[in-house]
């Protein structure tokens, strides 16, 4: 195991604050698993529970593939470092994720990623289109946030904040994906439908746009209301990928 994941913090934290650490970690190893992560870049963060505002993030410098419970780093909304560790954090991730848990009470998990597929998508000028099913079911919860570099500037806190108001998924251009959810099984499965939609959307406008349909509008309405379900799929399909873990990816929850 990569040096400083070897000492288990369990005895050392609050249940509460371990569950979400196991959780956060099987985040992480899901990402890595499913091929969309970019190194040792981009961030998934979750609040530890209680009045402090404290949230862990990933220690900077370790593949998420290499990511346990014990080895996230806990940090305050000002980006400093609560607890006895060795490693450190990326300030840009710090940016990103502390602006969206200190405005939104909900956003317990916060997803953000680099892939192909998102990148792409999120810097063509339509965004993403109803060309899928899945692009149906999540295009009215999609907010979007202009490119403005490197996420190091605290004062873009704000303006991607106001972009993402009170939607729970956003293209942020030029840059990548993001998910925000109540529990980790609703952050995954958000990331998982606007990351296939991204990459059906890519495929299908691979030969141009002419040619290629989009979903009538009754049927993107119905789908609109359909798609209310997600949150009843995603508490069927969080054990579903815990139990893949434990198959392909064991030892996150150390």
């Amino acid at each position: 195991m990569a040096d400083g994941a070897s000492t288990s913090l369990r005895s050392k934290v609050s249940e509460a604050e371990w569950q979400v650490r196991v959780e956060l970690a099987a985040l992480y190893r899901l990402v890595a698993l499913h091929g969309w992560d970019d190194m040792i870049f981009t961030h998934i963060s979750a609040r530890v529970p209680g009045p402090e505002h404290h949230f862990l993030i990933n220690p900077y410098g370790y593949y998420f593939e290499e990511m346990t419970a014990s080895l996230l780093v806990k940090v305050d909304l000002d980006g400093n470092v609560v607890q006895e560790t060795t490693n450190f954090i990326n300030p840009a991730g710090f940016t990103i994720h502390s602006a969206v848990h200190a405005a939104r009470e909900d956003a317990k998990f916060v997803i953000h990623l680099h892939t192909d597929a998102g990148v792409a998508v999120a810097a063509q000028k339509e965004g993403l289109l109803p060309l899928s099913q899945n692009a149906c079911l999540l295009q009215h919860q999609v907010a979007y946030h202009g490119y403005e570099g490197l996420a190091l500037n605290h004062d873009e806190r704000e303006r991607l904040v106001a972009d993402l108001g009170d939607k729970s998924l956003m293209l942020l251009r030029n840059h990548g994906t993001m998910a925000v959810g109540a529990t980790a099984a609703a952050a995954w499965v958000g990331i998982f439908f606007l990351e296939r939609a991204c990459r059906q959307q890519i495929g299908a406008l691979s030969a141009g746009r002419d040619g290629v349909l989009t979903a009538p509008d009754a049927a993107q309405a119905e789908t609109r209301e359909q798609g209310q379900a997600i949150g009843f799929i995603s508490s069927l399909a969080w054990p579903g990928a815990l139990r893949q873990l434990d198959r392909r990816s064991p030892g996150y929850d150390a």
